[in-house]
């Protein structure tokens, strides 16, 4: 009789933590996203590109919030 080791099943872990699912809002999401762009943006100064890229994505995330909230 032959004797059947059992191998533990391995779960993949995410490379990274973006690929971890997380139960979040799309209003605590883009709040977050806003945060994050100013911080951003303050250590970009020195680069006028990144700097003004940084400020055209939060301003179109913060009307894009306030939208939403004036309308739910």
């Amino acid at each position: 009789m032959s004797n059947v080791v059992p191998f533990p099943i391995r779960v993949a872990e995410p490379e990274s933590a973006y690929e971890v699912d997380l139960d979040i809002d799309l209003f605590t999401a883009v709040d977050v996203a806003i945060r994050d762009l100013r911080d951003i943006a303050f250590r970009l100064r020195g680069d006028a590109t990144g700097h003004e890229q940084a400020h055209e994505c939060l301003d179109m995330l913060t009307r894009a919030l306030e939208n939403a909230r004036a309308q739910g």
